[in-house]
């Protein structure tokens, strides 16, 4: 195994990091020497994310991100294990549903909301509370591109990232200048989440895009480790679009 890196003093809680893009950001934070607490539904995925990333310094909690109780609990166990919380990525979200909103069943775009926005701002208030108001820290909201332009197909997933933008603006309005949050919106990335929108049709899908390829979760892992460090000191209340260039077609005939 290669050598992990010493250790930053620096404590982070990326929900929904059994893979994917949380699984990249989890990653982006242990290559630099901080501490994590990673959060997924599944337990024995997160089990195994935890092997694979450095038991020794990670820790996982396995629940439902729009549940209060499991909010508080990995919150709870972080500072337990680790006496900090520094940095909270809220990178939970769902999209179980495809096709226009004039269509959308009511109960699944409730269902949208309170996994991809209101438990943002859950995990927000109890990181805020336990540890960021008195110490400082920052947050990062993974949103995503569909939250700043209509997307055919997954209306109600861009609607709520619009929201999570929003939310972005609104928290780091109220926490500073203790802690920063700021949002990071990918475009497509190359995850089991997004397969519908690539699978089998890749060279397509990666067509449209300047750089010649979709994304990788270390591509948005290492956009949340740049907002979290001291190089961002004097950034709050941003967006950063995290697209291979994708938006620069907009518009173009």
């Amino acid at each position: 195994m290669t050598a992990l890196p010493e250790l930053s003093g620096k404590v982070a809680l990326v929900t929904g990091a059994s893979r994917g893009i949380g699984y990249g950001v989890a990653e982006a934070f242990v290559a630099r020497g901080d501490r994590v607490c990673i959060t997924g539904r599944n337990e024995d995925a997160l089990k195994e994310a935890v092997e694979a990333l450095g038991s020794d310094r990670v820790i996982g909690v396995a629940g439902k991100a729009h549940d209060e109780e499991h909010q508080a609990v990995a919150v709870e166990r972080t500072m337990e294990a680790f006496g900090r919380v520094d940095f909270l990525v809220n990178n939970a979200g769902t999209n179980p549903v495809f096709g226009p909103i004039a269509d959308l069943d009511l109960n699944v775009a409730r269902k949208v909301f309170e996994t991809n926005v209101v438990s943002a701002l859950g995990f927000a208030q109890k990181t805020w509370h336990a540890w960021q108001k008195e110490n400082g820290g920052a947050i990062v909201n993974i949103a995503s591109v569909a939250g700043v332009s209509a997307s055919p197909f997954i209306g109600a997933y861009g609607v709520s990232k619009a929201a999570m933008i929003n939310l972005t603006l609104q928290l780091a309005h109220e926490f500073a200048p203790g802690a920063r949050v700021n949002a990071i919106a990918p475009a497509v990335v190359k995850t089991k989440f997004a397969q519908a929108l690539y699978e089998g049709r890749e060279a397509e899908a990666s067509a449209g895009y300047p750089l010649g390829r979709l994304g990788a979760p270390s591509d948005i892992g290492g956009a949340a480790a740049f907002l979290t460090s001291e190089q961002s000191d004097w950034i709050t209340g941003q967006t950063l679009v995290v697209d291979g260039g994708l938006f620069l077609n907009a518009g173009v005939a």
